[in-house]
């Protein structure tokens, strides 16, 4: 629909007309001296009856300059259909392990054994595009603990920002501690106080550096409100090739489930166990289930500012008003210019 902004602007049309009926006319000065000895001219200072057609189109003109002026003040506007924007007030922040440890290819990924950072970037996928309405952030960690993508709706970034992500890149250990607690000063630099704060961490081994002790973070956490659900992820049974032939290993002797569970009874999370790529989708469909993406719709109509139209017309208009202005003020020199024109044809 159409509407104006300022329509109270519009107030001001009959000024001009006001001004003219209340303040003084302007004495004509007495000194001025005549420049074109054309008997026309004295029509519109003359005081007798009636007004002439020239001045009636020079007030028409005004007129329809005023008004289109204020039209363009009163910022006319094209208001569109409402959009419905999902909105959940969540806080979602992923940290995913890039130790050494992830190297170890015990997942399957459409019949291909590949490492488990493969899998992982996977599986997720899926899951980051559907927290719709959710403002998601991405840590990296493996010796050092890395905000890769600050809070943002921006899903795909964050895809494009996992599937970038290389082993090593954090360093060879593992620093849980020192990822809850950037994950802590991460929502709280965020600046919401309200809603639901969620932070997601993936890993497949213990608390091997780090200046943070998992526990004292997961106290901190749940200070500050922040709901922490851990992962822990590789087969517990794989079997490899020796010089004595076949034999079974747990790839996952490592993983350190007593701390990552007590890390998520400390802040009202959860601790879930992914042995191969089946468990961890359905990991990542529970989450959906607990921490639901869409909650509330807020929607908004998308304006269309109009005003540069009516100034558009206001200053055509004035052009026009002043080209005429200059043919009725030097008529000989046109007439002249005309007959020039006509003799050199």
């Amino acid at each position: 629909m159409w509407t104006l902004a300022w329509w109270w602007m519009l107030f001001a049309l009959p000024a001009p007309w006001l001004v003219r009926r209340l303040l003084a006319p302007r004495p004509l000065d007495n000194d001025a001296a005549l420049t074109v000895p054309a008997a026309s001219q004295f029509a519109d200072l003359a005081g007798g009856a009636g007004v002439s057609p020239r001045r009636q189109w020079r007030h028409g003109l005004m007129w329809m300059i005023w008004v289109a002026a204020l039209l363009g003040a009163a910022r006319p506007q094209f208001v569109g259909e409402p959009v419905a924007l999902p909105v959940s007030g969540r806080d979602l922040l992923l940290a995913v392990d890039l130790s050494g440890s992830m190297e170890e290819q015990d997942f399957q990924l459409q019949g291909q054994w590949v490492d488990r950072l493969t899998a992982t970037k996977s599986v997720a996928e899926d899951f980051i595009a559907n927290r719709v309405g959710d403002r998601l952030g991405l840590i990296l960690f493996g010796r050092n603990a890395y905000l890769q993508t600050p809070l943002t709706f921006d899903r795909t970034t964050i895809q494009t920002l996992l599937d970038e992500s290389v082993i090593g890149l954090a360093g060879k250990e593992t620093a849980i501690g020192d990822a809850i607690g950037l994950g802590i000063r991460t929502l709280d630099d965020a600046g919401v106080e309200e809603g639901r704060r969620v932070l997601v961490i993936l890993t497949d081994g213990a608390n091997t550096a780090g200046s943070v002790d998992p526990l004292k973070a997961a106290e901190l956490a749940a200070q500050r409100g922040v709901v922490v659900y851990t992962i822990g992820i590789g087969a517990d049974a794989l079997t490899v090739r020796s010089l004595f032939g076949l034999r079974q290993i747990n790839p996952s002797a490592d993983l350190d489930e007593q701390t990552l569970s007590s890390i998520a009874e400390l802040t009202g999370g959860r601790y879930f166990r992914a042995r191969d790529t089946e468990e961890l989708a359905e990991i990542y469909d529970l989450l959906d289930e607990l921490e639901p993406a869409e909650t509330d719709e807020e929607g908004f109509r998308p304006v269309r500012e109009l005003f540069h139209w009516p100034l558009g017309l206001a200053v055509a208009i004035a052009a026009l008003a002043a080209a005429l202005s200059a043919v009725a003020a030097h008529p000989l020199v046109w007439r002249g210019r005309s007959r020039t024109g006509a003799g050199h044809g």
